[in-house]
């Protein structure tokens, strides 16, 4: 069965680090760009960012840029999301997904204290 696994997300405080695994399994995450998105309970959906691939080309929403690393490592199957100089503002569940396949995971949820 195919199924994404987010894992990582935790309490950070303002200025603090977490860095978010999601895990595939039932399939081949290289044959799929991958994105990560964000909601705030209440709110709507979020992109925060996505990578080809082969992960030579990443793209990140102005709200996390120069802040949020997105990587991959498709030999263990596994995207990653480094998160940097937090903010309250990050407080979100973050999921990871493929939109025109329909693969989400479950979400994880990051809290950043001010």
């Amino acid at each position: 069965q195919e199924q994404l696994v987010e894992s990582g997300g935790g309490l950070a405080q303002h200025g603090g680090s977490l860095r978010v695994s999601c895990a595939a399994y039932g399939f081949t995450l290289s044959s799929y760009w991958m994105y990560w998105v964000r909601q705030v309970p209440g709110k709507g959906l979020e992109w925060v960012s996505n990578i080809e691939n082969g992960g030579g080309s990443t793209h990140y929403a102005d709200s996390v840029k120069g802040r949020f690393t997105i990587s991959r490592d498709n030999a263990k199957n596994t995207l990653y999301l480094q998160m940097n100089s937090l903010k309250p503002e990050d407080t979100a569940l973050y999921y990871c997904g493929d939109p025109p396949s329909g693969y989400w995971g479950q979400g994880t949820l990051v809290t950043v204290s001010s």
